[in-house]
């Protein structure tokens, strides 16, 4: 029986009118990949809405590991993230015109939660494929943040069993026309993101590899 990964994808926000996380997930919907089912779902750039969004998909698709996908406009590498903290610090409005300012994602919820995918097999893999990637150590304090805080408290007290973290992608280049931003083609996130869901999916031992970093 083919195990299952589910991957969210924000819609485009602030002014942007495509979001490589939706564009990449929308191409491995369906598909099965060595054994390898994905399913997915599009996730409002909505603090609080983008998390039951989340939820109803995880209750309603039952997977195996669930993978978050956000855009970091300025990232120039596939980077999964180590840590979800515990604080909304919205530097713009969602697309609601929600822009909450130290606040908790949980009142009373833990500080933090770690990712439970193989964060560093999946970079040493994107690696060995030619894809840049590195791991991340903060996922900002913006809705992508916020959504992978609560997908983790959610399964921290419904699913402990179920692997689960988030994965910030650059650009892709039509976003970058009229600026000097860095791009990753959509062809190679949606090549990054399928080679995280097989890993992700069969692996449950992380390897021990170096991946700090200044930020």
């Amino acid at each position: 029986m083919a195990k299952k990964v589910l991957m969210t994808g924000f819609e485009p926000f602030g002014g942007d009118q495509v979001n490589p996380a939706l564009e990449a997930i929308r191409q491995l919907d369906g598909k099965t990949v060595e054994g390898v089912q994905i399913v997915v779902q599009k996730v409002p750039t909505v603090f609080y809405e983008s998390v039951q969004t989340a939820i109803e998909a995880i209750e309603h698709h039952q997977p195996d590991v669930v993978i978050c996908v956000g855009q970091a406009g300025g990232r120039t590498q596939i980077t999964p993230e180590r840590v979800a903290i515990n604080v909304d610090d919205a530097r713009i409005p969602d697309n609601k015109q929600q822009q909450p300012v130290d606040t908790p994602v949980a009142a009373g919820g833990p500080a933090a939660y770690w990712s439970t995918l193989p964060i560093k097999s999946i970079v040493r893999r994107l690696r060995d494929a030619g894809i840049p990637s590195s791991v991340s150590n903060s996922a900002g304090t913006f809705v992508c943040n916020h959504l992978f805080y609560g997908v983790m408290h959610y399964l921290d007290k419904n699913a402990k069993s179920i692997p689960a973290g988030f994965i910030h992608i650059p650009y892709i280049p039509s976003q970058t026309v009229f600026n000097q931003a860095p791009s990753l083609s959509l062809d190679l996130i949606v090549k990054a993101l399928e080679t995280a869901a097989v890993i992700s999916a069969n692996q449950t031992e992380d390897i021990v590899d170096v991946g700090g970093a200044l930020h």
